[in-house]
């Protein structure tokens, strides 16, 4: 019997959520989902010296408005608990102990001042960055080259060590990548990590094959930058004697810069204007805020889309996948080996088609914080009508690219325009065209049915009574109802302001 799938994403709580750790979220949950399987949140906090108040509960924010929660966490609870490493603190001193005695693990007293000695001492042309490894340890302060009295002495003093790996020479150390097939490391490039720090703390090592290990992961998939460490976990499942256990490994290719050259970082965001983080981050010690895809007016679907096309595709021509369509369809062996540029006009394409499907009433609720805001720097006061707004996103959202976008589309349906294009006006304006207005807005006083059809029908037949061609008049009255030459059917636009309103807009261009 196959045992059940479980995956986890294993976030230190630093900072802001990239966009690249969103989507090792969504290839572990499309592949728990359609496997059947457990998605687990944990959190790696092991690092106290980067541990950033607010970053955990900014994670799991980012995760619930993507859509992706997970079945276990530090919030869920579950039958793995505790969810954050440093609760564990207990359980890895033990494992530690037990490599130690076997022989596949040291213990080392070296202060900062001697490894920035060694360093010095063995830099060479040939080796600029000498390591803690098979040719230095044994000139160090460890378990190694001490006698066991002075070892137990020194550690009943206290005297601070932290507990190394220790790598063999001239291995060959080989996983299976579910990716990229089978990938060999040579043992002897690999320095000998610390496992369990001075605090008493597991570095990411230890803890990530402790906790896959009593957690029961089966696969773990992550970021191909986690690549040269893969040795050190193949090692020390072997070493602890769950070898049988290993989850399969899947490492994930990078999200890369727009022009494909190196991993997209926060700096390229900022250098470029898109976003890299899911939502708004706040860093709590300088207050500056990083905008976020959710802030920039993305639909959660459409990034989530836009992000499981970065790296992966189902072998035909769609583009457009419901969060259940991606579950049903995914497969981890479609996952590229290559990096994918990160592309935002493409970003941007997928939230124009999200934003075009979505119904008209759920539109208007997720533009209603922008419309609000356009209204309140505009010092307009008075309460949003959500049927109107309703209408109104349904006749710009084809325009619309980003949430934002539906003040900018749609503003003048709630407020006079505060800028007019007279100048286009006026290229094209005779003493004719003024008196249709003229006429036009005494008309209009008389009319009693006002509907677009009523109002296009008045419109079109004063112009051919004063033998204008409507093509003539259609852009002066869009632009004296919008403010500029945008916008759906005037004549609508001219039905929803009301006729008080459209005859003022009129009678305010004075050309």
């Amino acid at each position: 019997m196959s045992k059940k799938v479980r995956v986890r994403f294993a976030p230190s709580p630093t900072g802001g959520l990239h966009l690249g750790g969103v989507r090792t979220v969504l290839y572990n949950y499309l592949f728990a989902r359609s496997q059947g399987g457990d998605f687990v949140l944990r959190i790696e906090d092991t690092d106290q010296s980067r541990f950033v108040a607010g970053a955990e509960q900014y994670i799991m924010d980012c995760l619930k408005w993507c859509g992706l929660e997970p079945d276990e966490s530090p919030e869920k609870g579950g039958p793995f608990a505790p969810y954050r490493q440093s609760e564990r603190k207990h359980l890895y001193a033990d494992y530690a102990e037990q490599l130690i005695d076997s022989g596949h693990a040291y213990i080392a007293f070296d202060t900062a001042e001697d490894l920035e000695k060694m360093r010095s001492e063995h830099k060479t042309e040939h080796n600029t960055n000498p390591q803690y490894d098979h040719r230095t340890r044994g000139l160090m302060l460890n378990s190694l080259t001490l006698a066991p009295e002075r070892v137990a002495e020194l550690v009943a003093n206290g005297t601070p060590h932290v507990v190394r790996i220790k790598m063999p020479e001239h291995e060959t150390i080989t996983l299976t990548d579910m990716i990229r097939g089978e990938i060999s490391f040579d043992s002897s490039l690999v320095d000998d990590k610390v496992l369990l720090k001075a605090d008493g703390m597991p570095t990411y090592h230890l803890a990530v094959v402790v906790d896959d290990y009593l957690m029961k992961i089966t696969h773990a998939f992550r970021g191909e930058e986690w690549l040269p460490s893969a040795p050190v976990h193949v090692l020390l499942w072997e070493y602890l004697g769950w070898k049988a256990d290993m989850p399969q490994w899947a490492h994930l290719p990078l999200i890369l810069k727009p022009d494909g050259n190196g991993k997209l970082s926060k700096r390229d965001g900022d250098r470029l204007g898109f976003p890299v983080f899911a939502m708004n981050w706040t860093d709590p010690k300088t207050g500056d805020v990083t905008t976020g895809f959710r802030e920039m007016g993305f639909l959660p679907q459409a990034f989530v889309n836009m992000l499981a096309m970065l790296g992966w595709n189902s072998g035909t021509e769609q583009e457009i996948f419901s969060l259940e369509e991606l579950v049903s369809k995914f497969s981890i062996e479609r996952v590229h080996k290559g990096g994918a540029k990160f592309d935002f006009e493409k970003a941007k394409w997928f939230n124009n088609q999200y934003i075009h499907k979505t119904n008209n009433e759920t539109l208007a609720q997720l533009a209603l914080p922008y419309m609000e805001e356009g209204l309140k720097k505009a010092r307009a006061n008075g309460v949003l009508e959500m049927a109107l707004l309703e209408k109104v996103v349904g006749l710009v959202k084809d325009r619309c690219t980003l949430l934002p976008d539906f003040w900018a589309q749609g503003h003048f349906f709630f407020l006079t325009p505060a800028t007019i294009d007279e100048a286009t006006i006026k290229e094209k304006w005779n003493e004719q065209k003024k008196q249709f207005f003229g006429a036009w807005t005494t008309a209009l006083e008389q009319q009693t049915e006002w509907n677009e059809q009523a109002i296009e029908t008045s419109f079109n037949e004063l112009a051919q009574l004063n033998g204008l061609k409507k093509g003539d008049v259609m852009l002066p009255l869009r632009i004296m109802l919008v403010g500029g030459k945008y916008g759906p059917g005037v004549f609508i636009i001219a039905e929803m302001i009301g006729k008080k309103e459209t005859i003022k807009r009129i009678k305010a261009v004075n050309l």
